[in-house]
């Protein structure tokens, strides 16, 4: 464009450089279509989570902790974590119907929730599908000992496998093996 048709100006003060890039713009405006609004998709289908065939009241309670990391270190496990009834972990009932348990790394308690899955396994993690990095695998269980897994590797392979045993009810002894239950003192 010559430099005299930029110097050129129309009413109002714009110079026809300015006017023929507006009037460009307009039109490009005009020919171009609107994309057609998309439509929300709707949320994904979230399969029926399976019921555990645990309960949350089974795992309520007292209970000592240990962990390993070689299956042939379980024995031992468990009885170390037996003798840590004297500071047991608490396992209480969630206000929603979960169980009140720690996540890795977490110093908070949170609640978990127990779950099924098609192939028989079960879980305690957060709400979702079963078997989600933060859930562990309930391995086995017995009412006395549960045994948990980390379903996430690298967590997996911090804190090894989870052994809670059941803790005596507060203010009852424990008994020791192969001895009768004490009987009280007679009064004199």
């Amino acid at each position: 464009m010559s430099a005299s048709l930029r110097r050129l100006r129309m009413p109002g003060g714009l110079t026809v450089l300015a006017a023929l890039s507006l009037g460009a713009l307009a039109m490009a405006g005009c020919t171009t279509s609107t994309p057609p609004i998309e439509a929300t998709a709707p949320a994904p289908e979230v399969a029926p989570s399976m019921p555990s065939q645990y309960r949350p009241e089974e795992l309520v309670g007292r209970w000592g902790y240990g962990a390993y990391h070689n299956d042939a270190d379980l024995a031992r496990t468990a009885a170390a974590a037996r003798a840590q009834c004297g500071q047991p972990v608490m396992i209480n009932r969630g206000s929603t119907g979960g169980v009140m348990m720690y996540l890795a790394d977490s110093s908070d308690m949170q609640e978990l929730v127990l779950k099924g899955s098609p192939s028989g396994k079960n879980y305690i993690g957060p709400p979702g599908e079963a078997g989600g990095p933060q859930d562990r695998e309930i391995v086995s269980f017995d009412g006395r000992t549960m045994v948990l897994r980390w379903i996430d590797a690298e967590v997996a392979s911090r804190y090894g496998m989870g052994v809670y045993v059941r803790c005596a009810a507060e203010g009852t002894a424990p008994r020791v093996a192969g001895r009768p239950p004490a009987k009280p003192a007679p009064a004199h």
